[in-house]
């Protein structure tokens, strides 16, 4: 029994990871005010330069370089977009997640030869995922993240910058760049995500964010916008995944029991939105000298 609750935990921290580092990233972009559905885009970029990285170099340190260099430039491009040329952001982060989608898997075709896989890699060779350093980073972006937003000059100017823009802009924070560092330190950590899944998977395939994104950007909501909250209710979201896989056993329609982890984020996002308090002007750009629109 004791074996068996091991075997479980590690399952939930696998699923985990990638949620929490995606979430707490995404409790930062939205803290500055950007609406961040870019994030499934992320994380498949950070995917993939994981695996070209590793392939070609055969080293994981070059893998994670690639991974958060693709993450980084996707994250740019949404404020680019977003903030610098004031665009919707929901529309921005559905068009950057298919073209993501799009550009992966024609880079996929032209460098391994097939647009729905990439050729084995060895990903991170640890003994236990508590080792993995991934696993580590992710544990680290909850603890630092929360301090960093909560406890240092950096946080409240992100915080008002998404509660207050013009407020923000009279005491002298410059909002652009901080709504870019916002969505910056989302777009590395979902990168880091990304670089999980193909080193877990030891490949990179189409698709394989497989709606992580949008699941992690749930989890901060239910975690009311910061970084702990949002580790939380990850943590909550895996262990609805690894039940669904244990139970798999034939009793239950499979249909039923593949749709549980989702039927839950909407159960438990309905009787969490009306209770959240978002960022006052989360969705809001701003143009100085004519405040929020």
């Amino acid at each position: 029994m004791g074996l068996e609750l091991i075997v479980i935990l590690q399952q939930v921290v696998r699923i985990a990871v990638p949620y929490v580092l995606t979430s707490v990233g995404a409790s930062f972009s939205e803290r500055s005010g950007v609406v961040n559905l870019a994030l499934e885009g992320m994380i498949l970029a950070g995917a993939f330069g994981a695996a070209v990285g590793q392939h070609l170099a055969g080293s994981a340190a070059a893998g994670l370089a690639l991974a958060v260099a693709g993450g980084l430039a996707v994250a740019l491009l949404h404020a680019f977009v977003c903030v610098t040329m004031k665009a919707d952001q929901i529309v921005s982060g559905i068009a950057i997640n298919i073209l993501v989608m799009g550009a992966t898997r024609f880079a996929s075709g032209i460098l391994f030869g097939s647009a729905m896989n990439s050729p084995r890699i060895a990903g991170i060779e640890v003994s236990s995922i508590f080792l993995d350093p991934l696993f580590l980073a992710a544990v680290i972006s909850v603890a630092a993240g929360q301090f960093i937003m909560f406890r240092t000059p950096f946080g409240l100017r992100l915080r008002a910058t998404g509660e207050s823009a013009a407020t923000a802009d009279s005491a002298g924070i410059r909002v652009g760049a901080m709504r870019y560092g916002g969505v910056a330190i989302s777009g590395v950590l979902a990168a880091l995500a990304g670089a999980f899944l193909a080193f877990q998977q030891h490949s990179f395939s189409e698709g394989m964010s497989a709606g992580r994104g949008y699941i992690a950007l749930a989890a901060m909501i239910i975690g009311q916008w910061n970084p702990i909250g949002a580790a939380l209710a990850s943590l909550m979201f895996a262990s609805a995944e690894a039940a669904e896989m244990w139970l798999q056993t034939g009793l239950l329609p499979s249909q039923l029991v593949q749709s549980l982890p989702y039927v839950i984020t909407l159960l438990v996002l309905a009787g969490f939105v009306g209770r959240s308090a978002a960022p006052r002007e989360v969705g809001i750009p701003y143009e100085k000298g004519r405040g929020s629109e």
